[in-house]
């Protein structure tokens, strides 16, 4: 049974980020090149990522969907229940990546593309939980 209210919980969570995000993102790269910029735009991306990927995990769990082998496997087995689409199951795995950058490997962190994805592709997770609402309703 798929829990709603955690879902919810987690997708307010995610705007909170996004929020916070949006409100500390430079209008330049330089300006994004200051520490404190970088830094709290690197995080903020960070844990809205993870926000999304504990949402995949609910849901698949929910619908009782075994056990995914890795985070991929939650986006495949999400799209193969068509819960999200396969071009937000993509966006999904290079937002994992992205993750996986910033946490694991932070010496090879590209501030042009981190800059560049704050700045400009923030509504990818709007699209995601347009399809995450859209499911909850209908499904």
């Amino acid at each position: 049974m798929i829990d709603r209210d955690r879902i919810l919980a987690k997708l307010d969570e995610l705007d909170s980020y996004l929020r916070e995000l949006r409100s500390v993102v430079p209008a330049s790269f330089h300006e994004y090149l200051t520490v404190e910029k970088r830094r709290s735009s690197e995080r903020l991306l960070q844990v809205a990522i993870e926000a999304v990927i504990d949402i995949c995990a609910l849901l698949v769990t929910g619908l009782r969907l075994g056990l995914p082998a890795d985070e991929d496997d939650l986006f495949e087995k999400l799209t193969a229940r068509e819960v999200i689409s396969p071009p937000i199951a993509d966006l999904l795995r290079r937002m994992k990546g992205m993750r996986n950058i910033l946490v694991h490997e932070y010496g090879r962190v590209d501030n042009a593309l981190v800059f560049e994805t704050v700045q400009q592709r923030l509504g990818d997770f709007d699209a995601f939980k347009r399809e995450i609402l859209a499911f909850l309703r209908n499904g």
